[in-house]
C-alpha cells in the first residue's frame, strides 16, 4: 500500500498475531497465494505479506504480555497524530491497551479499547 495515499480514517494495514507463526505462513500461503518473506525488524521477527507487489499485512508471534490471548487478526487506521488520537480516545470512554510507542523505519502506533471492548490500532507512518 502506497502510505502516501493514506489519509486520517483509512484503514491501513491488517496483522496476524499467533502462537504459531510457521503454521500460519504455509495456511495463508496455500489459501490465499500471499507472498510470505520475513522481514528484518529490530528486536524481533516479523513476517510480512504481499498481494502481488504491494505489501498488505503483517504476522508475527504474540507478545510476552499477550500470551493468554488467541490467535487474532487486528486492523490499523492510519492517523494525523497518534498521541493526540490516543488522549482523545480516552475522552471518549476507550482504554489505552498499548500506549503510543515508535516503531523504528515505520512510524508510531498504539493500541486501544474502544467503549464496547473492540479493539483496534492506530499508526502514524514515517516517511
Amino acid at each position: 500500500m502506497d502510505k502516501k495515499l493514506l489519509k486520517h480514517g483509512m484503514f491501513s494495514w491488517f496483522e496476524l498475531l499467533t502462537s504459531d507463526v510457521k503454521g500460519a505462513k504455509k495456511f495463508y500461503k496455500s489459501l490465499f497465494g500471499w507472498k510470505i518473506a520475513d522481514v528484518k525488524m529490530p528486536g524481533m521477527k516479523y513476517t510480512a505479506i504481499s498481494v502481488g507487489e504491494e505489501q498488505v499485512a503483517g504476522m508475527m508471534s504474540l507478545p510476552p504480555n499477550a500470551k493468554k490471548m488467541p490467535p487474532i487478526w487486528g486492523a490499523y487506521v492510519t492517523v494525523d497524530d497518534v498521541d493526540a488520537t490516543a488522549e482523545k480516545a480516552v475522552k471518549l470512554g476507550g482504554k489505552i491497551l498499548v500506549p503510543p510507542q515508535d516503531i523504528p523505519g515505520v512510524g508510531r502506533f498504539c493500541v486501544f479499547q474502544d467503549p464496547q471492548g473492540a479493539m483496534l490500532s492506530v499508526i502514524t507512518y514515517t516517511g
